[in-house]
């Protein structure tokens, strides 16, 4: 087992040097090394300055971007299948998705001049379709497939009024927003990578702490009673810390689908279902599979970039269907 995750980290190093040398402008992987780990540390540096400056103000914070992105969406999937116990669970099955979508596109096209950041129009319109989830789970909230159900019902209803605001924006903003809804991390920037650092550390310490609760819920919840778990706040309390998660990542790079739902499915492949191993390979697993999506979406087509949505959406499409024909009799 412990060989998975080292072979795991090292395809991950792999990955961070080539996607930084990957580009317009070829960069050799002794330069990528010696910028990222030696110069800082040293007073004398053979990297050329225009190469230096590549690494650092623009691939560098992308590239870190898009390993926390997918890290993020990849064990907000894996809590969200196991609480559920459904392997298709992911972010924009719940809303979620698609409300912190709404809540940024909200801020972006109509109130930026009111001082509300993207960050908290996305959180709150997380937040926002959980409680709506909630609303319409009623009673029934401890029944998984009403909540999975109300789930769905709220995510077309909330995409239905983000291309409602789509259709009446203007030429040029809906353009942007459209291009911002697929996914993109061109714009990505030190400034901006704190936030979603910290809510990926945070929420994967909570992970990490409940992970034994985790595998009493996927015994059944009958069986998480007895070993004497708060089942239904402790599904509440995770959909929430998924909510939140999700929404500064929609609120950062913009909506991405299916990271959620294939890499958990992968990550269980390798070392099973108990949170503790899991939640790992996900982070390891997720952050790499990202990578190497931005580095499709930038070398894909000629002097253009695919907004990185596409690229997991047609990988994800393939994925879902092989899941719907070989793996969905499976209990995970």
């Amino acid at each position: 087992m412990l060989i998975r995750y080292i072979l795991s980290l090292g395809v991950l190093a792999f990955s961070l040097v080539a996607a930084l040398s990957i580009g317009s402008v070829a960069i050799p992987p002794t330069d990528v090394v010696n910028s990222v780990f030696f110069c800082p540390f040293s007073s004398v540096c053979e990297v050329p300055e225009l190469t230096d400056k590549i690494l650092w103000q623009i691939r560098l914070p992308r590239v870190l971007m898009a390993l926390m992105t997918g890290s993020g969406l990849a064990v907000t999937g894996a809590v969200l299948q196991a609480i559920t116990r459904n392997p298709l669970a992911d972010p924009y099955l719940f809303g979620i998705s698609s409300g912190a979508a709404l809540g940024a596109v909200i801020v972006l096209s109509a109130v930026t001049a009111a001082g509300v950041s993207l960050t908290m129009g996305a959180l709150l319109g997380g937040l926002f379709a959980v409680a709506l989830m909630l609303t319409l789970a009623g009673r029934s909230v401890a029944k998984v497939e009403r909540l999975l159900l109300s789930g769905v019902a709220v995510s077309f209803m909330l995409s239905a009024f983000t291309s409602l605001i789509l259709y009446y924006s203007d030429p040029n903003t809906a353009a942007s927003l459209l291009f911002w809804m697929m996914g993109s991390f061109a714009n990505s920037q030190w400034s901006e990578l704190p936030v979603p650092a910290f809510f990926l550390l945070a929420g994967v310490s909570l992970f990490v702490v409940f992970r034994r609760w985790f595998f009493a819920v996927l015994a059944g919840d009958d069986s998480a009673f007895a070993l004497g778990v708060p089942v239904n706040y402790f599904r509440l309390g995770m959909l929430l810390v998924c909510a939140a998660m999700t929404a500064v990542i929609v609120a950062h790079v913009g909506g991405i689908g299916f990271v959620g739902l294939m890499i958990p499915h992968i990550a269980r492949f390798l070392v099973g279902a108990q949170m503790q191993r899991l939640i790992p390979m996900c982070l390891l697993i997720g952050g790499v599979f990202m990578i190497w999506v931005d580095v499709l979406a930038h070398s894909l087509l000629a002097y253009q970039v695919l907004p990185v949505g596409i690229v997991t959406s047609a990988i994800g499409s393939v994925f879902f269907f092989f899941i719907l024909k070989y793996r969905a009799h499976n209990d995970y």
